[in-house]
């Protein structure tokens, strides 16, 4: 099949962070001050990346036999990888610095990442799945142990490179029994001869298999336990955009491999086990999220809560709920990424300024760093007329459409458990007397993406209706 000069300008969003790895190696190799260049470089590409993509939205292919997709979907998460890697990049500059790990090479690690990620999220074939997820990962196990002189740092690196072996395991062994049963591994092949293997036993298992290996990387219970201690033991803007891009790269390919089933009666196989995986996950993490007093490890132990909200539109099995996940990706990925941006900036020097209670009386010393975490955390928690709400109601409502009220009743719950923790830091900040607390030196580019964040976060509570009706329209 010929590839023609359209095809090429709409895969231009892959190309451009190709390209600019590439490049970055060069200017790494000879540039004596690459450091200060590459931050600067790796946010044009990204912002030309991800505005691109959403430019061309519409544009929709079907490329290389079948194997990648563009376009729709796809294109929309290539917008929320690069905007996210972007934003990342403005936080790291001056965090690198602080931490003593200012290196050229974290922002080619970076670009790496998101090249990984947008190959997962334009995947049509398994084989462009395992691809992806070992070029977003490999970059990930490297990044969590960039600051190699501190021993959490080191062991947040070991502990996600075996854990993440294990599910990569889980995943090519389903994808063996897949291809096994099926005789392909192209989505389209899968689709075309499932009635034939929708009640086949080794069928069932590899993909059983394979959500089993996603699970991992979207921090789902029980298949959590590397979260909390790689979160604390990374950089801090690592874990940013290890808790956004990777955990939504993670479920669009969770979407493309459970797409032949949405709409079929065989997928009620799996509501049990994906129901059960949202329940224990939302019930855990707002549960253990109360008592943790590092603000990392609580973000760590809300990511494991948020997971299994979005795991009730996956388990729906609903276009809405596919639409809906989607929305609460885009809404979680700038919530998130403002949250881990402020602990960032304030984070001191040998990991100080990590416990909550060093956020009292944040409101009085720095009225602007400590409005912009209260509208993180107001969206987090899923209070209106935050982006966070319209994601949970979106989930929600696809529960209750397709019969599974009881579900949409225990994400209301978990809901109102997680307001605790999350306001709790606002009160710290505005009606506790206590200790010195944090005396913030802002960085103004970290201060920049963080406000770029807020003003996604405030933009997607203000329209939500555009943008579900724009998600919806690539989703069948």
């Amino acid at each position: 099949m010929d590839i023609t000069i359209q095809d090429y300008l709409n895969i231009l969003p892959l190309i451009i962070i190709a390209a600019g790895i590439l490049i970055s190696v060069v200017i790494e190799m000879y540039a004596k001050n690459s450091e200060k260049i590459l931050p600067w470089f790796s946010i044009v590409i990204f912002f030309s990346a991800g505005y691109y993509a959403l430019f061309t939205v519409n544009s929709q292919s079907v490329l290389f036999s079948n194997m990648i997709v563009t376009g729709g979907t796809a294109n929309i998460f290539f917008f929320l990888f690069c905007f996210g890697a972007a934003i990342v990049s403005l936080l790291s500059i001056d965090y690198l610095k602080k931490a003593g790990i200012y290196f050229g090479e974290y922002y080619i690690l970076l670009q790496s990442a998101v090249l990984g990620m947008m190959l997962l999220a334009n995947a049509r074939d398994l084989v462009m799945i395992f691809i992806g997820l070992e070029q977003m990962s490999i970059p990930f196990y490297v990044l969590a142990g960039f600051n190699r002189k501190k021993h959490f740092s080191n062991e947040a690196a070991l502990k996600y490179f075996l854990l993440g072996a294990f599910a990569t395991g889980f995943i090519v062994f389903g994808m063996g029994l897949i291809y096994g049963s099926v005789g392909s591994m192209s989505i389209d092949a899968i689709m075309t001869k499932f009635g034939d293997v929708s009640t086949n036993a080794v069928f069932i298992i590899g993909v059983l298999l394979f959500i089993i290996g996603f699970s991992f990387k979207i921090a789902a219970f029980p298949f959590h336990m590397w979260v909390p201690d790689v979160y604390q033991g990374s950089p801090t803007t690592v874990t940013a955009i290890m808790s956004t891009g990777g955990k939504a790269a993670a479920f669009s390919a969770l979407f493309i491999a459970l797409s032949p089933f949405f709409g079929d009666v065989s997928f009620n196989i799996f509501k049990p086990f994906l129901s059960a995986l949202a329940v224990l996950s939302m019930l855990f993490g707002s549960i253990v999220a109360i008592a943790q007093t590092d603000i990392k490890r609580m973000l760590a132990y809300s990511s494991i809560s948020h997971a299994g909200y979005m795991l009730i539109g996956v388990t729906s099995g609903l276009a809405s709920g596919t639409a809906g996940v989607i929305f609460y990706l885009a809404a979680y990925t700038f919530m998130n990424l403002g949250a881990f941006g402020i602990v960032s900036m304030l984070e001191g020097e040998n990991d100080t300024n990590l416990k909550i209670d060093d956020y009292i009386n944040l409101g009085k010393k720095n009225p602007l760093i400590a409005g912009l975490l209260s509208i993180f955390m107001f969206a987090l928690s899923g209070l209106p007329p935050f982006a966070g709400f319209f994601g949970k109601y979106y989930v929600f409502i696809s529960a209750i459409e397709s019969g599974m009220t009881w579900l949409a009743i225990v994400g209301v719950i978990s809901s109102v458990i997680s307001v605790y923790f999350y306001l709790r830091l606002v009160v710290l900040m505005y009606f506790k007397e206590g200790n010195e607390g944090i005396n913030p030196t802002v960085s103004n580019t970290a201060l920049l993406g963080v406000v770029i964040a807020a003003l996604i976060v405030i933009l997607i509570g203000l329209f939500p209706g555009s943008i579900i009706e724009l998600i919806s329209t690539f989703v069948i």
